[in-house]
C-alpha cells in the first residue's frame, strides 16, 4: 500500500497537471502543510522532496517551495471538435476498421496502438500468489463445469471492492465474462436488435464502433471533446430518436480522457428513465484515475433501473486477464435464461484467483501504486511530443486518468497516411478517421502511453514528428510553386 505522502504527492502533482497550481506558484511552507493535512513534518517533507523528485516543484532558499517553471511543464492547447447533425447511419470502414485492429494488437511492432499497460506494471508476483491460494483451496466441484453467471466467489469480491469506492452492486446482479468486449456483446445483443440505433459519443473507441457494425446496429452519433459531451443533444436524442440504448463512458473516455462531473452523470440517469432509454455504461477506465479516489459510475444514480454496468479488469491489471462482468438492474431480470445461454463461462482458476487478489488487498495496493506511475507516465509522453513536434501547431489532450492521448494535427496531415508510414517502420498507432463518421477526425491520432517512455518509443514519436514536418513543408513548397505560376500567368496575360 502507498505510503502518506506518497498519497499526498499525487494529489498536488494532479492539481499542477490540471493546472490548479500553476506555475511559479508558492506551496505551503513545509510546517504549514504538516499542520493542514494533520500529518508529521518528516511526511511533509518527504512528500515535497517526491514532488521535486519529479520535477514538479522546486525549492528556493529561504523562499519555500514553488511549482516548476514552464520550462519543464509545457501548456499545451487541447484538442478542438466539430459540431455536426446526429442522425441514424451504419458504421463505415468495417474491414480497415478490423485491420488497424488487429495491427494495433500486433506486439512485434513498437507499443503506441493498442491501449494496454507495460507488462512491468502487471503485479506478476500477487497474481501467481493469489492464483496458487486459489487453487489450493478450491472445492472439488470448482474443478467441473462453471457457472455461467459467474463464480460466486468473484462476484461477492466485485461486490464487496465496489461498495468501498462508494457504489453497490449485489452479487446477484454481477455476469461474470470473458472481458468488457464479450460483456457489450451480449448485453447489446439481449435487448436490442438488428438495425436498430445506438447513442453514442463521437470521437469513441473504434473496438467499440466495430462491435456494433459487426452486430448490425446502426449508430447516432453525438459531440464529444477533451470536457465531455453534449448533454443536451443526447436528450434531444433520445426524445426524438426512439433509440432503446446508448453506450457511454463517463470516466476517462477514450480516446479523449474526459470524467464527466457527477451532476452530469446523475442527470444521464435521469434521461434514461425519463425517456426508457437504456445507458449501457463501460467504464473499463474508473480505477485508472489519477486520483486517489475512484470516480463514481453512472450507475451510481440510477434509481429507475436503466443503467446497465459493464466493466474488467484489462486496462488496471493486464490485458491478458479476460475476465469482464456486466451488472443487470432488477428490471431486466426476466432476460437472465437469454444471458445465461448467450454469456461465455469463464476459466474458474482465473475467476478464483482474482477474487483472492481482492479479498487479500493485493489489487487494492496495486491500484494505489499504479496510479502516480501512470499519471506520471502519461505527462512524460505529453512533453515529449510536444518536444518532437515542436514547430508543428498540435494540440493535445490531458486526460484525468487512463492513459489514451489524442492527439490532433494540423488539417492538412491525412492520419490514415501517417498510419500506413508508421506500419512501414514498425509503429503503431490508431488513426483518428476510426473514431467516428464523416472523416471527421483524419488529423487525429491516437496513442498509448501505458508502456514506459523507451528509447524506442522515444525514437518513434520523433520519427513521426519528423514525418508530420515534411508532410507541412512540402505541401507549403508545392502551394508557393503553385502560386508563383499563377503569379507568371496573369503577368503573361496582362502582357
Amino acid at each position: 500500500m502507498a505510503f502518506q505522502y506518497q498519497t499526498l504527492a499525487q494529489q498536488i502533482a494532479q492539481k499542477i497537471y490540471c493546472g490548479e497550481l500553476v506555475v511559479g506558484q508558492r506551496l505551503s511552507s513545509l510546517r504549514q502543510f504538516a499542520e493542514q493535512q494533520k500529518i508529521s513534518l518528516n511526511t511533509a517533507k518527504s512528500c515535497y522532496e517526491l514532488l521535486e523528485a519529479q520535477g514538479l516543484i522546486y525549492v528556493k532558499d529561504k523562499s519555500g517551495y514553488f511549482v516548476q517553471s514552464q520550462q519543464k511543464v509545457q501548456q499545451i492547447a487541447v484538442p478542438d471538435h466539430p459540431d455536426f447533425k446526429s442522425r441514424p447511419r451504419e458504421v463505415s470502414n468495417l474491414e480497415l476498421q478490423i485491420q488497424i485492429h488487429e495491427a494495433a494488437i500486433n506486439n512485434r511492432l513498437i507499443h503506441l496502438g493498442s491501449i494496454q499497460l507495460s507488462p512491468n506494471l502487471v503485479p506478476v508476483e500477487a497474481l501467481r500468489r493469489s492464483i496458487q491460494r486459489a487453487l489450493k483451496h478450491c472445492k472439488p466441484e470448482d474443478f467441473l463445469y462453471s457457472d455461467r453467471q459467474g463464480h460466486p466467489q468473484l462476484r461477492e469480491a466485485l461486490s464487496a471492492h465496489w461498495a468501498e469506492d462508494g457504489f453497490y452492486i449485489a452479487k446477484e446482479d454481477i455476469y461474470i465474462s470473458n472481458g468488457c468486449m464479450p460483456a457489450l456483446s451480449v448485453v447489446i445483443q439481449s435487448f436490442t436488435q438488428v438495425g436498430d440505433s445506438i447513442i453514442i459519443p463521437t470521437p469513441n473507441y473504434n473496438g467499440q464502433l466495430q462491435l456494433l457494425a459487426l452486430l448490425k446496429r446502426k449508430i447516432i452519433e453525438i459531440p464529444a471533446n477533451t470536457e465531455g459531451f453534449d448533454i443536451d443533444r443526447l436528450e434531444q436524442v433520445m426524445r426524438d430518436s426512439g433509440a432503446k440504448a446508448c453506450l457511454l463512458t463517463a470516466n476517462f473516455q477514450n480516446p479523449l480522457g474526459f470524467c464527466l462531473s457527477n451532476p452530469d452523470k446523475e442527470k444521464i440517469a435521469q434521461l434514461a428513465a425519463k425517456y426508457q432509454c437504456y445507458v449501457i455504461e463501460d467504464d473499463i477506465y474508473a480505477e485508472c484515475s489519477f486520483n486517489a479516489k475512484r470516480p463514481l459510475p453512472i450507475k451510481y444514480w440510477d434509481q429507475a433501473g436503466y443503467v446497465i454496468y459493464c466493466g474488467s479488469i484489462s486496462k488496471s491489471l493486464s490485458t491478458s486477464y479476460r475476465v469482464g462482468w456486466f451488472c443487470i438492474p432488477q428490471r431486466l431480470q426476466h432476460l437472465h435464461a437469454q444471458l445465461m445461454t448467450q454469456n461465455v463461462s469463464v476459466n474458474t482458476p482465473l475467476q478464483l484467483g482474482l477474487a483472492d487478489l481482492i479479498f487479500s488487498r493485493a489489487y487494492r495496493q496495486h491500484l494505489t501504486e499504479l496510479r502516480p506511475q501512470l499519471m506520471a507516465q502519461v505527462e512524460q509522453y505529453r512533453q515529449f511530443i510536444y518536444q518532437s513536434f515542436q514547430g508543428v501547431e498540435i494540440r493535445l489532450n490531458q486526460p484525468q486518468g487512463s492513459y489514451a492521448l489524442w492527439l490532433q494535427l494540423p488539417q492538412q496531415i491525412d492520419s490514415l497516411a501517417m498510419y500506413y508510414y508508421a506500419q512501414q517502420h514498425s509503429i503503431n498507432i490508431v488513426p483518428g478517421l476510426i473514431f467516428g463518421e464523416d472523416k471527421r477526425y483524419n488529423n487525429c491520432i491516437r496513442l498509448n502511453a501505458g508502456h514506459e517512455l523507451s528509447e524506442e518509443i522515444r525514437d518513434a514519436i520523433v520519427l513521426l514528428g519528423d514525418w508530420v514536418k515534411n508532410q507541412l513543408h512540402f505541401a507549403d513548397t508545392t502551394k508557393n510553386a503553385l502560386r508563383s505560376d499563377l503569379t507568371q500567368e496573369r503577368l503573361f496575360e496582362a502582357s
